[in-house]
């Protein structure tokens, strides 16, 4: 090596010692102060040690001389120890200590760089956001690249692509307004951070000049709002390894693309053993008495364990990842514990979404069916709950993965087909002793064809609970059985044995649908 390449190479080294320490000492103990990890922090923990590739780390401000490290965002690639197996992943780990971590020129370009790598080598994509937004004045939209607006966009055009053929997670560590906080809305995934991140269209001051309203980070879009009123959020957590985890989590259910198959898990037990009798006592007799349909999961579930989305929002219908003897599945399930588990506007949009999830990543679907029906009354319809109950009903209907359907309870009216009933080809559809197919149930159909009677009746409560008692051996699941319009009627006990082998027997499962561009949805 030359004495000029020596020099050379030194210099480089000084530079990266420089760009390492990120904002400077300062920003950083701020950073910190604020409960933060640094984004270099972050990127330690998320990627196993001596894997992480930088790309463009020496990308710097534009039309500057000073050093702008790595100009507020840390890109590249690495392998992530998800706990089935170490896959690779692309990153773009926005570093607030930078320029407030704010999307400039030159960053923009590496983060564009390292997303058309992860689609073009079919890697899941994550962005580690901790953002001011678009960059204004120098380095980013100053008075000279005003015009090059027009020029934009392409960040959500292409992540809008690669929906559906790459997984795709927004981590939300930090702030994430204006252009950032159209990234975790097309995401897959969005964990937030409680009482450090918050995501807006416009941030506190914008809001605060345009329509005068005068609030905190955390009051305008913190995890609170959107992990538990608007639904923008997938899950709060409260710090930043936290949140790490949630993403190892979120992927070990994943393949790397579109194109492969979820891996199973090592399961050590037998997945055909009957569950223990407990499960008898979970399930009321009264079909109409609430009871937490999370507990019928940790039955189901390989030992217990479950990744629930969006737990705090939606509450009637649970959607969770699990696996069953090491088989993952998507999980629909109707919780009576929240307004009887009926299917509402916010219900349908979370059902359908993540049944367009793992339809497109392969990932089978269990419902779990106790639903007394959709949301009706003069409400719903003001809040469109035909065209949102139509998405969960197209989502169902669409979905090409393996289906697996059990009828815990009831399963009356239009619920019955947005939870996968007979006409939306289950794979595997059976029902517990007990449970109920039908129109609507039988004091529902009695109210409605014996008004008059008890409209005139003396004890009209008694005769409502007469005729529906008469009414009810006519509804059961036997005689939907002895229809054949059920595969089978099960003890519960038999519930993991029966879904173990569906899952089995499905795995190379192939439907071929009529050439099309894709379906009109319901919006």
């Amino acid at each position: 090596m030359g004495k000029r390449m020596r020099e050379e190479v030194e210099k480089l080294h000084n530079l990266r010692k420089e760009i390492v320490k990120m904002g400077g000492e300062e920003p950083v103990k701020r950073q910190h102060d604020r409960g933060k990890l640094t984004a270099r922090e972050r990127l330690d923990l998320l990627f196993e040690a001596g894997t992480f590739v930088e790309t463009g780390m020496l990308g710097n401000e534009e039309g500057t001389e000073e050093l702008v490290p790595a100009d507020g965002v840390i890109t590249g690639y690495g392998k992530i120890n998800d706990g089935i197996v170490l896959r690779d992943a692309g990153v773009a780990a926005y570093d607030f200590t930078v320029r407030g971590g704010s999307m400039g020129v030159i960053n923009e370009g590496k983060v564009t760089r390292i997303r058309q790598t992860a689609l073009k080598h079919r890697i899941p994509m994550i962005w580690l956001v901790d953002s001011g937004g678009a960059r204004l004045g120098k380095g980013g939209f100053g008075v000279d690249r005003i015009p090059y607006f027009a020029d934009t966009g392409y960040l959500f055009k292409e992540e809008a692509l690669m929906s559906g053929v790459v997984p795709l997670v927004a981590a939300m560590m930090g702030p994430g307004y204006a252009g950032t906080a159209y990234i975790p809305g097309l995401s897959d995934f969005v964990p937030m951070v409680k009482g450090k991140s918050a995501m807006g269209l416009g941030g506190p001051s914008l809001v605060k000049m345009v329509i005068g309203e005068d609030l905190t980070d955390d009051q305008l879009g913190g995890s609170r709002i959107h992990c538990d009123i608007s639904g923008c959020g997938d899950l709060e957590v409260t710090s930043d390894e936290e949140c790490i985890k949630a993403i190892k989590q979120y992927l070990s259910f994943f393949p790397q693309n579109c194109d492969q198959k979820p891996l199973r898990a090592n399961f050590s037990g037998d997945p055909t053993a009957l569950i223990d009798d407990s499960i008898l006592d979970i399930i009321p007799d009264n079909a109409f008495q609430i009871f937490d349909m999370h507990e019928l999961i940790k039955c189901i579930a390989d030992d217990g364990r479950f990744f629930e989305l969006k737990p705090k929002w939606a509450r009637n219908i649970i959607i969770a990842f699990g696996r069953i003897g090491g088989y993952p599945v998507g999980i629909v399930a109707n919780n009576p514990m929240h307004i009887g588990g009926i299917i509402d506007v916010d219900a349908s949009d979370k059902a359908a979404r993540f049944i367009w999830l793992c339809d497109a990543f392969n990932i089978p679907l269990l419902f779990l069916s106790d639903v007394p029906g959709y949301m009706v009354g003069s409400r719903a319809e003001r809040s469109g709950i035909i065209r949102h109950g139509a998405k969960m009903i197209h989502a169902v209907a669409e979905a090409t993965v393996p289906k697996l359907t059990l009828i815990v309870r009831k399963s009356y009216g239009a619920g019955y087909y947005g939870m996968c009933g007979r006409a939306f080809d289950p794979d595997v559809l059976i029902a517990y002793p007990g449970a109920e197919i039908a129109v609507m149930g039988a004091e529902g159909m009695v109210s409605i064809v014996a008004r008059k009677q008890l409209a005139t009746a003396e004890k009209p409560q008694e005769l409502l609970e007469q005729l529906a008692s008469q009414l009810r051996p006519h509804i059961t699941i036997d005689k939907t059985a002895a229809l054949g319009l059920v595969d089978d009627v099960i003890d519960p006990r038999e519930t993991r044995r029966v879904l173990f082998h569906g899952l089995e027997r499905t795995r190379d499962k192939k439907i071929f649908r009529h050439p099309r561009k894709h379906g009109v949805y319901p919006v």
